[in-house]
């Protein structure tokens, strides 16, 4: 009750509250609007927009059929998915008239960039994507599926590394290029693509740089580092050279205002395929060398062995006339007992003993000797 004899209102504060509860509620139903049209597509789809006369028509992702109805009104719509399914892409395929074969290759992970026309002036570009994992010190690639049409472009992303979303900013971001029509599009992704290349190379570098400097100081660096790091450059370069082809014939058909841009991109593929290429003989090189320091290291094991059995040997050989000589002498037969009662038969039976079977060795050797100096004249007559 106390409450209820609390002071009036001021009118301006009531008038304040009214405009900020008009403003929220506004917001709000903005935000359901965006939910209750975004349930009506796929989760798939990243984003969706209409370019025309070089700008984004609208705020937002514009829904599946209402941008398949767009793409006669003049301009392209430019379709983003990441990893969609079956399902999904049979809807893309039967909204935007798709060839099926089309379809099927954007479900399939290739290991080559390329190209491929179809019917309605549709043209498939395949792109292989790239990302150094500095954590794991590895490669991870992915892989891009680009529908091409004067009135769209669809873009179906696989793996992590393939990231579109700073593509889409700059072509907004240049309105000049943009109005181009769709292969401005196409630009805008190979150029993203091969920039995500210099970190890769980079990272290679660093990796080879560490395995070539243990190597050639002498020490053995793990071979299974070597081969993996020359598979990752080996499925790299299978990322970059091909694709040269694909750049040179999306530039021979592209408009005049956009041969430039697809030149610089060109340019910058050629360093990074050179680059790629020097990597991978360079590992080859590595290999080589980390085998010569391995068969180093066991010719170094093996001359070591070498030398303790020497000792051993040099040990038997002292030992061997004093067990010849103790076993003889030791032996309780009667007539050997009876017969040796001086020095003399002790010089004859000990040291003779010892003396005639080297001296059977050693002429034994010299009749080997001739024929085994002479075997490899006669294989070589």
């Amino acid at each position: 009750m106390a409450m209820a004899s609390a002071q009036p209102r001021h009118p301006l504060g009531s008038s304040l509250r009214k405009i900020f509860v008009t403003v929220r509620d506004s917001a709000m139903l903005r935000a359901y609007v965006c939910r209750i049209a975004q349930q009506g597509g796929p989760e798939m789809i990243i984003d969706c927009a209409h370019y025309q006369d070089g700008r984004r028509q609208g705020e937002g992702a514009v829904p599946l059929e209402e941008a398949a109805a767009r793409c006669g009104q003049g301009g392209f719509v430019w379709l983003g998915l990441f990893e969609p399914g079956m399902e999904e892409l049979t809807q893309v395929r039967d909204t935007f008239g798709l060839h099926e074969l089309a379809v099927e290759d954007a479900q399939t992970f290739h290991m080559r960039p390329k190209v491929e026309s179809y019917d309605g002036d549709v043209r498939l570009v395949i792109l292989r994507t790239a990302r150094y994992d500095d954590k794991a010190e590895e490669v991870e690639f992915g892989e891009i599926s680009v529908f091409l049409a004067p009135a769209f472009v669809i873009t179906v992303r696989q793996g992590v590394a393939s990231e579109l979303r700073g593509a889409r900013q700059r072509l907004e971001q240049r309105p000049e290029v943009l109005a181009a029509g769709s292969a401005s599009a196409l630009w805008a992704i190979l150029d993203q693509v091969v920039d995500g290349y210099a970190p890769v190379v980079a990272g290679l570098e660093r990796d080879i740089d560490q395995i070539e400097a243990t190597v050639f100081s002498g020490a053995v660096a793990p071979t299974e580092r070597i081969y993996s790091l020359r598979r990752e450059a080996t499925d790299f370069y299978r990322a970059v050279h091909p694709l040269l082809g694909v750049v040179a014939t999306v530039e021979r058909a592209a408009a005049a205002e956009l041969q430039p841009y697809l030149r610089d991109v060109q340019d910058h593929l050629l360093l990074v395929n050179e680059e790629v290429a020097a990597q991978r003989d360079l590992l080859g090189t590595v290999l080589e060398a980390n085998m010569a320091v391995i068969s180093v290291e066991q010719t170094k094991v093996s001359v070591r062995q070498n030398a303790t059995i020497e000792q051993l040997t040099i040990l038997a050989t002292v030992f061997l006339p004093l067990t010849f000589v103790t076993g003889f002498f030791g032996q309780n037969f009667a007539w050997l007992v009876g017969r040796i009662d001086g020095l003399g038969a002790f010089l004859a039976y000990g040291i003779g003993g010892l003396a005639v079977p080297l001296v059977l060795l050693f002429l034994w050797l010299r009749v080997r000797r001739p024929h085994t100096s002479g075997s490899p004249a006669l294989h070589d007559s």
